[in-house]
Parts: structure tokens; C-alpha cells; sequence
């Protein structure tokens, strides 16, 4: 039955919901209208329930053998209240409208809100007309077209014979895959009413190889969103050339000299160190806080002028897409800096309440257990007007970093990252390998070095971990220029 304003809080106990219990669809907009005006009877200002049903695997395949198969149901659900400057977030795997009730009185009593008397009405919520955009793109279908696990395990196998046949002096080779498979509906007091699907895959390989006191490590990764082919599509055949042939080269590279250098970092992966120590402090989570140098710096210069940035949820099956964001806001694109310009800060909906910045459908969450918070997408440097060559030829003696590894970074922005592969520019000319290199620098600092970025943008998929759980994002950025940075070595 649909909510009425004629509905009292002493018939709740009497009334009847029968959701479909598969999915999530329009049969849900009854029980979850009425449980949102149960909230806003009891005062609160603003509720939101997140519904989610995932199903996950991931497979390890160690030399010639699986040695890992890891399936992971759930069901749960996540009801945030907001009361004046605060809010609460209750989390449970009872999906009944029993369950959901006890879950939201509990986040009401918290903030000091009860239901009220048998006798008040219960306010009638009206949900917009449901947007589906599983329906809408026939998501339902992914799941099943799926690589079977037998096929997942044939497929990393194969990938690791390959490492064997091109490389040398391993030590240890190993291929893994993840598939994550998720359906969420999102209901709110302000009339949001939104399910999606969503299906994101990774996969790569990784290769030790040792001889003697010479010693590397490097790896590969792809990933995608919407493409229930992506496993069988995998070139791993490219991915082991690719490994054994930047194994080759820097298991007897030389040690990097530290110092102060000029440094080319490659596109792709190498924009991780703008989403690191950079792409953080622009969420109004960091802005909540106050630690980010950037908290009163929208409208100024807080880069090189032929710098420009963008976090977006659009790109074409990028690791980060998305067609809502986990509070039902459909995805869009942020301008983050433009010519070196701080245009905007990445807002959920609690940032937006409490800084002022307009929400950029940048609410996400690892799953119901978290209450969603600012977080990126798909965040990278755009390309610029400079070619690859221009790049290296301005550079007398620098560093190359060709492929970037982990790192860490502090709260406001000052940052280390190993390079797993690296090269010595001289007189403009990429000439030896070198191993040991480490990126050190600060986030306000090293944002108005970046001199010069080419015309080759590339994205790479990645994860990041942070108040709201770990998340699936894109890296990227065209080739660029840093005119000094601190590199630690030998």
C-alpha cells in the first residue's frame, strides 16, 4: 500500500509490504516513502536509505596453479538522518520493513529523535517517477554473460605461462582478477528515487625477477565497467612483453644519484600522484577538516597556468564511471582547475551542507556499510598543446619516469612515490635505466612546477581507500613536465 496522510504511527505495526526480494524495483517505493516520513515525522530534517545486493569473486593465479577463488555475497542496507549540523548513519543486512524501521529509529535516537505518539501523522513522501538506469541500459544482463570461474582460472593460467616463455630469471609470476557486481537503490526525503547496476573488472599480471643482488618488480592492470567480455578480451600476450621487457631493463639498471632534477612523467598511471596529493584536498570532506591548503583558494592561481583538471563520472567504461553516484545524483563532469585556476572542490551531499560547495555527484561509498562521502572519479591532467618530443627536448639532465609505483602521502599534501621504472635524460635524449627513484614534494609546491603538458592523455584504472571505503577510480594525465622536484636515491 502506498503511504497516506492519513497514516498514523500506531498502524505501522499492522501494515503489509511485500517487496520483490530478487531486486530491487518499483515495489520498494511504498515501504521506503513511508519509512522516509516516519523520519521527518520524528523531526529529522533530511533522511536517505541506500539498498545494495553484491556479488563478488576474485581469482589468484600463482605460477602454474590457482591458488586462490574468492566469492563474496551481500545484502544490506544504510539509513543516514540529517538533524540541524548533524547526522547519523545505521547500517543493516535486515532488508524487511521491520528491520528498516528498527535501523532508522536507532539513527533517529542517536541525534536525540523519537518516534512520535501513537497518534501523529505520518507525512506522506513523494518519490519522483523511478530513475532506472539498469533497465534503461539493460544492465540485468551482465551478471550472467560473465566469465564462468573455470574460464576465469583458464585464462590466468594462460596469462602466466606467457610470463614464463618471455621473461628470464623470475621469481615469482602471478596473475589476478576481480569481478565486482553490485544493484543499489537509493530513496530520500527530498523525492530521490534511483536504481543502477553497476559491473567493474580488473585484471593483470605481476613478475619478480632476480639475479643474484639484482632485484625487480613490476606489474600491469587493466580494468573496465559495462563489458561482461572484458576477461576474454585481455591481451595478456601484450601485457607479458610489455613485463618482460621493462624486467629486462631494470634488473640491471643502475642506482638513481639523488638530488634535485627536472623530471618527464609518463601518462597514464602517472597521474596517481595528482589524485594523491592533490585530487584529495579538492573533497569537502578535507575542506570539513580544514586540512587542505586549498580550503579558501577557489577562484585563485594554485597551479602552473598550462595546467587544467578534471574529475568526472562520464568516460566511456573508465574504472570510475558511473551514471549516479551513491545518493542517487546522476554523474556529471567538474572543471577542477583551469590554467591554473581553482574552479571547484568535489561535494556530496553532507559536504555541500556544511561548506557551501554545490554538490558534483561525487557521493560514493565502498558499500551499505559506509555513509557515502566526496570522493573522486575519473580525476586527470588534460592534455595540452606540447608534443612528447617538445617535452624531452627541453630537459638538459633529468629523470624519466616511465611507470610509477606505491607511495604515501600526509594529510596536507606532502607526498612520496617510488618509480618502478625510470630512465636518465641527457641533453634531451631518454639514455640509461635507472631503479631506486623516489618522488618527494608537496602538493602546493609542485602543482605550479608542472610547466608543460603534451597532447597524449591516458587514463589507467586504480583504487583509492579513504573515509567512506575503497573505491574504484581512473588516474590519468597526458605526459608532463615538472621543472624541479627532489628525487631520493643512492
Amino acid at each position: 500500500m502506498p503511504p497516506s496522510t492519513l497514516l498514523l504511527t500506531k498502524e505501522l505495526p499492522t501494515l503489509q509490504y511485500v517487496s520483490t526480494p530478487e531486486c530491487f524495483d518499483i515495489t520498494w517505493e511504498a515501504p521506503l516513502s513511508t519509512l522516509l516520513g516516519l523520519g521527518r515525522a520524528a523531526g529529522a530534517d533530511f533522511i536517505e536509505i541506500f539498498l545494495e545486493r553484491s556479488n563478488y569473486i576474485s581469482c589468484l593465479a600463482e605460477e602454474a596453479a590457482i591458488t586462490s577463488i574468492s566469492p563474496r555475497l551481500a545484502t544490506g542496507a544504510g539509513v543516514r538522518v540529517f538533524h540541524g549540523k548533524g547526522d547519523c548513519y545505521v547500517s543493516t543486512n535486515n532488508l524487511s520493513f521491520n528491520g528498516l524501521k528498527s535501523a532508522l529509529e536507532k539513527a533517529l535516537s542517536i541525534l536525540g529523535l523519537n518516534i512520535p505518539s501513537p497518534n501523529a501523522y505520518v507525512p506522506e513522501i513523494y518519490l519522483e517517477m523511478i530513475r532506472d538506469y539498469a533497465a534503461a541500459k539493460d544492465k540485468q544482463k551482465w551478471l550472467p554473460e560473465c566469465s564462468s570461474m573455470q574460464e576465469m582460472g583458464d585464462i590466468l593460467l594462460a596469462a602466466n605461462d606467457q610470463l614464463e616463455k618471455k621473461a628470464s630469471h623470475i621469481q615469482s609470476r602471478r596473475s589476478m582478477y576481480s569481478r565486482d557486481w553490485q544493484e543499489v537503490m537509493i530513496a530520500a526525503s527530498d523525492g530521490t528515487f534511483a536504481r543502477d547496476i553497476r559491473l567493474t573488472q580488473t585484471v593483470g599480471s605481476n613478475l619478480l625477477c632476480a639475479d643474484g643482488e639484482n632485484r625487480t618488480s613490476n606489474g600491469l592492470r587493466d580494468g573496465d565497467t559495462s563489458d561482461p567480455d572484458f576477461l576474454r578480451n585481455w591481451g595478456y600476450e601484450k601485457t607479458a612483453e610489455e613485463l618482460a621487457e621493462t624486467a629486462g631493463k631494470m634488473l640491471y639498471a643502475d642506482y638513481v644519484e639523488s638530488g634535485e632534477y627536472p623530471i618527464i612523467m609518463a601518462n597514464h598511471f602517472g597521474g596517481v600522484i595528482f589524485h594523491e596529493a592533490c585530487g584529495h584536498l579538492l573533497e569537502t570532506t578535507q575542506i570539513e577538516r580544514k586540512t587542505t591548503p586549498f580550503i579558501d583558494k577557489k577562484g585563485e592561481k594554485i597551479a602552473h597556468e598550462n595546467l587544467t583538471a578534471w574529475d568526472e563520472g562520464r568516460s566511456e567504461d573508465a574504472f570510475g564511471s558511473l551514471d549516479m553516484d551513491d545518493e542517487g545524483m546522476p554523474t556529471q563532469r567538474t572543471l577542477l582547475i583551469e590554467n591554473g585556476i581553482l574552479k571547484n572542490f568535489l561535494a556530496d551531499r553532507a559536504g555541500s551542507m556544511r561548506t557551501g560547495h554545490p554538490r558534483t555527484g561525487s557521493g560514493r561509498r565502498q558499500n551499505y556499510s559506509f555513509a557515502a562521502a566526496s570522493r573522486m572519479r575519473n580525476t586527470y591532467i588534460a592534455s595540452g598543446s606540447y608534443s612528447v618530443d617538445t617535452l624531452f627536448a627541453s630537459v638538459d639532465k633529468g629523470i624519466y619516469c616511465k611507470k610509477m609505483g606505491g607511495g604515501s602521502v600526509g594529510p596536507t599534501g606532502e607526498f612520496n612515490f617510488g618509480v618502478d621504472e625510470a630512465y636518465l635524460i641527457e641533453k634531451g635524449k631518454v639514455t640509461k635505466p635507472l631503479k631506486g627513484a623516489i618522488l618527494i614534494g608537496e602538493a602546493k609546491e609542485i602543482m605550479n612546477k608542472i610547466s608543460m603538458c603534451s597532447d597524449d592523455l591516458s587514463l589507467a584504472p586504480g583504487f583509492c581507500g579513504s573515509v567512506s571505503g575503497s573505491i574504484y577510480v581512473t588516474v590519468g594525465q597526458p605526459h608532463i613536465k615538472v621543472d624541479s622536484i627532489v628525487v631520493g636515491g643512492r
